[in-house]
């Protein structure tokens, strides 16, 4: 029987899907972070089932004795204490060892923090890059950077409380102070997105908002965003789309050939080559 991946509400738990709660109801063991934030979703939906505690300190101890359930043909769901497992959570280890021992393996759809605060920061969904939180020590997480500062999509990122203004300051020293959003209480009643720069952002926060887990979603490095000549992506384009190619396809192959933005060549094209396509 399979290993099932629920995600579960990350504030609201109305943000459960009928497929979730119905993984939840139907599996023999469900596989948690924390025993008791489980309980408190499974008391609100009137759900008993028996939970085993795998979190970040014990899932490398918990893969064996899980795959031999699942062998023994047991439904077994997995979730964190909020949001898809796996995703900054616990969980990876679990999905991966199912797969590379081909046992089934289900992943619903459903509550993460990632998707409303890219939506939310204004500053686009073309493309981005999810980093979660930044690990290890300042040198650490400032070689992490490094590592991306040139990169030209929405960087994601997830930051604690207790590390948001320090965390801040060392993405600015690395990245610059460019345009960025933060967005904290996801679904719960002090939801709330305040959009400046990585470097305003301690002015403005003050210390009672500085409660909850945060997203922060920052600008690409727009300096690379045009850093090949833009000749040689230009007359690929035409060319392209004079032998039949669609804008559509034209635009997505180059971007990620150039690193340009997708809309950027559809432009080009629709100023450029629509008149003698015809």
């Amino acid at each position: 029987m399979p290993l099932v991946i629920v995600p579960t509400p990350i504030g609201n738990l109305e943000d459960i899907t009928l497929r979730g709660l119905r993984a939840l109801r139907e599996a023999d063991v469900i596989a948690c972070e924390d025993t008791r934030h489980t309980l408190k979703l499974l008391n609100h939906y009137e759900i008993k089932k028996p939970l085993l505690s795998c979190h970040e300190h014990n899932e490398a101890e918990r893969v064996s004795s899980i795959m031999q359930r699942l062998k023994n043909g047991e439904n077994i769901a997995l979730v964190s204490d909020a949001g898809t497992p796996g995703l900054s959570d616990p969980g990876g280890v679990i999905v991966k060892a199912a797969i590379e021992q081909g046992l089934p393996c289900d992943v619903l759809p459903g509550a993460n923090a990632l998707l409303p605060a890219l939506l939310m920061s204004g500053l686009g969904m073309e493309s981005f890059m999810f980093i979660g939180f930044l690990k290890g020590k300042t040198e650490e997480k400032k070689s992490r950077l490094k590592e991306i500062k040139d990169v030209k999509e929405i960087l994601v990122f997830y930051i604690s409380p207790h590390r948001l203004i320090k965390e801040l300051e060392i993405m600015a020293s690395v990245l610059g102070d460019r345009k960025a959003s933060l967005v904290r209480e996801i679904s719960k009643i002090h939801q709330e997105t305040v959009r400046g720069t990585l470097l305003t952002f301690k002015d403005i926060l003050t210390e009672d908002k500085i409660r909850g887990e945060f997203v922060c979603v920052t600008e690409g490095n727009e300096e690379n965003t045009d850093s090949c000549d833009d000749s040689i992506w230009m007359e690929e384009a035409k060319r392209m789309t004079f032998s039949g190619e669609s804008t559509k396809n034209v635009a997505n192959l180059l971007s990620i050939k150039y690193c340009i933005q997708r809309n950027r060549i559809k432009r080009y094209i629709l100023e450029n080559c629509a008149e003698e396509v015809k």
